[in-house]
């Protein structure tokens, strides 16, 4: 069965040789944005870079599954048991606001507590804690270091953009396409500006209990290479009681209906993960392509289930936000793949501002419970 499947090597990456430049670039945007974001977002407190706007923190448990084929049972999905486990479910956008303005775009960052081994992340190599970062759409818009760049701060200025109206869209375009016409022609952003526009007009309104969250890139898995999800229990979804969302009904809206369904019933998500079978139709370096399922389906090798509770508190807000969540906080048989994901693992940076600034503790917690009891 095996043999079906592209096998991991160190190979497989391509990294652009001055990634090291470049990374200094992109953690100098992000710490001056983060350290900026007390007066530009009018909190008066240091917010994340991405995903700034929280819907609610919430304690979960994750199971990972026995009897689980092998290939898909790799590093730590290899270890049937539970594990405790904390969940941020917020906006992607890069800045506060009402929901409506902000758009449809989710995230959620899953911290797993008691997982043995080293971690990938330099601060923290001893933690025993295990990070997923996703996102509501299975693909990113911005491929390489050089374009990431440029690219998410244009996007941190869509609003900007858009208020100038069929001019400034225009302009929107021109700028993501052409680097503010910094790029060679050759270099232009085609894929990314596709994939842009997939993300702006095709991500759905959904409630984040009945939402499916992607890595969107890939990452090692064991002996192979894989893509990770979490996707709605059937069982689970079927009781959800906001089937439909309108954005534009208020401010939180995502927010209210997080709140409403856990302080009525629990929630589950199936842990799921997808083997790359042809690294050119499936490939590590171009995040802007979505893996077809009909050459390699999604294999359940988990379930998080999130017990009912309430979140409705200030509290959940300032007990969560202490956090801090990075998809290199792993082990080396889940290495996150691709220049893409490099460039991610600046996310410590930018935590590290944010919680200074905060006078927040810049240490992980070792259980759920010690965030919150």
């Amino acid at each position: 069965m095996s043999s079906e499947f592209a096998r991991y090597s160190d190979e497989i990456e391509v990294i652009d040789p001055d990634i090291d430049e470049l990374t200094d670039q992109i953690i100098g945007f992000w710490e001056q944005k983060v350290g900026d974001s007390p007066k530009t977002e009018g909190t008066g407190k240091a917010l994340r870079g991405a995903h700034s706007k929280s819907f609610g923190f919430v304690k979960a448990e994750v199971e990972f599954l026995s009897d689980v084929p092998a290939p898909y049972a790799q590093g730590i999905y290899a270890k049937p048991g539970r594990h405790g486990a904390l969940m941020r479910f917020s906006s992607s956008a890069g800045h506060l606001g009402a929901d409506g303005q902000l758009g449809p775009g989710q995230g959620l960052a899953i911290k797993i507590f008691d997982v043995d081994g080293p971690k990938l992340v330099d601060d923290e190599p001893d933690s025993a804690t295990f990070d997923l970062v996703l996102k509501n759409n299975p693909i990113f818009i911005a491929n390489t270091a050089r374009h990431y760049l440029l690219i998410q701060g244009i996007v941190d200025d869509v609003a900007k953009y858009l208020a100038r109206g069929k001019a400034g869209f225009h302009e929107l375009l021109t700028d993501f396409l052409t680097g503010k016409g910094t790029y060679e022609r050759s270099d232009w952003a085609w894929d990314e500006l596709f994939a842009f526009v997939r993300v702006a007009t095709q991500t759905p309104v959904t409630n984040p209990v009945l939402t499916t969250f992607t890595t969107m890139a890939s990452v090692r898995h064991g002996d192979y290479v894989a893509k990770v999800r979490l996707a709605p229990a059937a069982d689970s979804a079927e009781h959800a009681i906001h089937r439909e969302l309108d954005l534009n009904s208020g401010s939180d809206v995502f927010r209210s209906t997080l709140v409403d369904e856990l302080q009525v019933r629990a929630f589950d998500f199936d842990l799921q993960v997808q083997l790359s079978t042809d690294l050119e139709k499936m490939p590590v370096n171009d995040v802007t392509v979505e893996w077809p399922e009909k050459l390699s389906p999604y294999v359940t090798v988990g379930r998080v289930h999130i017990p009912r509770q309430d979140i409705s508190g200030a509290e959940n807000f300032e007990k969560g936000d202490a956090l801090a969540f990075n998809q290199w906080r792993g082990t080396s048989d889940h290495k996150p793949l691709g220049e893409i994901m490099l460039v991610r693992r600046i996310y410590s940076a930018s935590a590290r501002v944010r919680r200074t600034v905060n006078h927040q503790p810049q240490i992980e917690p070792t259980s759920a419970d010690q965030v919150f009891p």
